[in-house]
């Protein structure tokens, strides 16, 4: 089992960049696919980006391609979401996830609290 704790979120002006961490303790963070999600106020939550296990490979939703990345401190056992050229729409709460397999549509067991982004126009 493996507990998860999301920091890094805030408010920021279009354009500018967040990182986004995702602290595990419990089981090696690396035994795990990880995820990011969001949710924005009357939407559906939303896929974001995945990584493998390890170091393996991510993948991104449209949306966020090319200005967010995912990324992974192994020792840390800390997953990390740099996200560049944000825009207002980008703005949600940001959930960090653990699960067996990676993907979009993947089941994901564990979640964290979230954390807070906002983008201001």
């Amino acid at each position: 089992q493996v507990q998860l704790v999301e920091s890094g979120g805030g408010l920021v002006q279009a354009g500018g960049s967040l990182r986004l961490s995702c602290a595990a303790s419990g089981r090696s963070f690396s035994l795990y696919a990880a995820a990011w999600f969001r949710q924005a106020p009357g939407k559906e939550r939303e896929f974001v980006a995945t990584i493998s296990w390890g170091s393996g490979p991510a993948a991104y939703s449209d949306s966020v391609k090319g200005r967010f990345t995912i990324s992974r401190d192994i020792p840390k056992n800390t997953v990390y979401l740099q996200m560049n050229s944000l825009k207002p729409e980008d703005t949600a709460v940001y959930y960090c996830a653990a699960g067996y397999s990676p993907g979009s549509t993947a089941r994901y067991d564990y979640w964290g609290q979230g954390t807070q982004v906002t983008v201001s126009s």
